[in-house]
């Protein structure tokens, strides 16, 4: 991370256009009017297609995006822009650079698929259009634009972390590895816990590929329940495949130490798919919610377009709180000690490591938990309020064992995932060893994910009988 020294670049200097200095209010005056005139056609552009039915059509559904891109791309730079023009400050702090590099990257390549969509759709309409209204059907559209934004994000973050490494000052004191000290286990336990948490891994991974793979192939579980539960097993499967495999690494070599560039990348990707956990089982009891209290009205809710846009929204969220975290680590210096006590880069284990001050990266821990972890567990608690509510109102023994088969088991795997995050990052206790942390923080990292399979899928009816059809088709194909 970025050394605070002497030679340490804090700011830097944005020289701007090559304009004369008498015509500086010519040429603000003109590129405001430019700017005001993006931002105000594209959200009326976005205001007429949401407001008229007739523009509810792909071609539409794409020009939406891409005016909330071209917004966003140009409010990217053009504001800084003017106000170093107006107040002659042309410098911008080594965070706000290192951000406005990260958007820059990520709406220009946005722009691009969008635009690579726009061209496949008015393909299909010039080409195949008979079966215009099958192919790009309202599913492929959400998931072109959902792609867009991964690949665009993904894209803009591999730049960013390079960009950063660069940058990093590397002197005598800089810290280019950190060592990971790893479970609290015996040496002579080392390969009974590693034939253990590897068979822990492997069933996690096993048990939600399983998951996608049953709800690709049966069609009677393309619902909303299985469409969230379908993205839950994605994020857990990479969520464990974050921390653990590098665990195992480090068990059976004995080699603890980790990169800066690697613990970093590991720090961000771990805190954003614990985002995504999070707000996928908000949208899973959002969804419990309104087939129990509203189930006449469950298929207008639980629409494709708004259970697309649940988790559009979950990972751009996620995404934003991960990011905001790794830039303002990068800002921080580490002195001599690199030893984490941990199993993985936990961000908290850094911020104890660094020798500047975190205060402002407590701050923000406290923020973001707030909005990523407080509000979707309240959420998760009210959904299941009005659950009981309306159980109770219309009291039967089959309507509370069938709630109960649906929301017990959730409500279970909340409060172990919630309840260890939230005593380890909201309450933490000085009198609290770092192996019970470790061992806490192994409950959400590789329990739950072991456990979800289990939980939400193989004990329910409908995925057993399409697993017992997967293994009825796969028999009958072997004869």
């Amino acid at each position: 991370m970025r050394r605070e020294n002497l030679s340490s670049v804090s700011h830097f200097l944005l020289l701007g256009l090559p304009i004369l200095p008498e015509q500086q209010g010519v040429f603000f005056a003109l590129f405001l009017g430019m700017y005001l005139s993006t931002v105000l056609g594209n959200l009326l552009i976005l205001l007429l297609i949401r407001l008229d039915s007739r523009l509810h059509t792909p071609m539409y559904f794409f020009l939406s995006h891409l005016a909330l891109t071209d917004v966003s791309f140009s409010s990217v730079t053009v504001p800084k822009m003017l106000m170093s023009m107006q107040t002659q400050d042309q410098s911008i702090p080594y965070a706000g650079c290192v951000t406005q590099m990260y958007f820059f990257l990520f709406f220009t390549d946005l722009d691009d698929f969008l635009l690579t969509s726009m061209a496949y759709d008015r393909y299909v309409a010039i080409c195949h259009p008979l079966h215009y209204p099958t192919i790009m059907r309202q599913g492929l559209c959400h998931l072109l634009v959902a792609v867009s934004w991964i690949l665009s994000c993904a894209n803009a973050l591999c730049h960013t972390l390079l960009l950063e490494r660069n940058m990093r000052r590397e002197n005598q004191s800089s810290v280019s590895h950190f060592l990971l000290l790893g479970l609290p286990i015996p040496p002579e336990q080392q390969g009974m816990f590693f034939a253990l948490f590897l068979g822990m891994y492997l069933t996690t991974v096993l048990g939600n590929l399983l998951i996608l793979l049953l709800i690709r192939l049966d069609s009677r579980l393309h619902t909303p329940m299985y469409f969230f539960l379908s993205h839950l097993a994605l994020t857990d499967v990479s969520f464990s495949s974050v921390t653990v495999p590098k665990m195992l690494m480090s068990m059976q070599t004995q080699d603890q130490s980790i990169p800066h560039a690697g613990c970093v990348t590991q720090m961000y990707f771990f805190i954003f798919f614990a985002g995504l956990d999070n707000f996928l089982l908000t949208s899973m009891a959002y969804d419990r919610y309104v087939a129990i209290c509203h189930p006449l009205h469950y298929t207008t809710f639980m629409r494709q377009g708004r259970c697309n846009l649940l988790v559009t929204v979950s990972w751009i969220l996620s995404c934003a709180n991960a990011l905001c975290h790794t830039l303002l680590l990068t800002q921080l210096s580490f002195c001599a000690d690199n030893t984490i006590p941990h199993f993985f880069c936990d961000l908290g284990a850094l911020l104890k490591l660094s020798c500047s001050d975190t205060s402002l990266n407590e701050l923000a821990i406290f923020t973001a938990g707030v909005a990523v972890i407080a509000l979707p567990l309240m959420c998760i608690l009210i959904s299941y309020g009005c659950i009981g509510v309306t159980i109770l109102k219309v009291p039967s023994t089959k309507g509370i064992c069938k709630a109960l088969s649906t929301c017990g088991s959730h409500l279970s795997v909340v409060c172990l995932y919630y309840g260890t995050i939230i005593g380890l990052y909201f309450f933490p206790s000085s009198s609290t060893s770092s192996d019970q942390n470790v061992i806490a923080s192994m409950m959400y990292t590789v329990v739950t994910p072991l456990l979800n399979p289990f939980i939400y899928s193989l004990r329910n009816r409908d995925m057993k009988g399409s697993l017992e059809n997967l293994f009825h088709r796969t028999k009958l194909l072997s004869l």
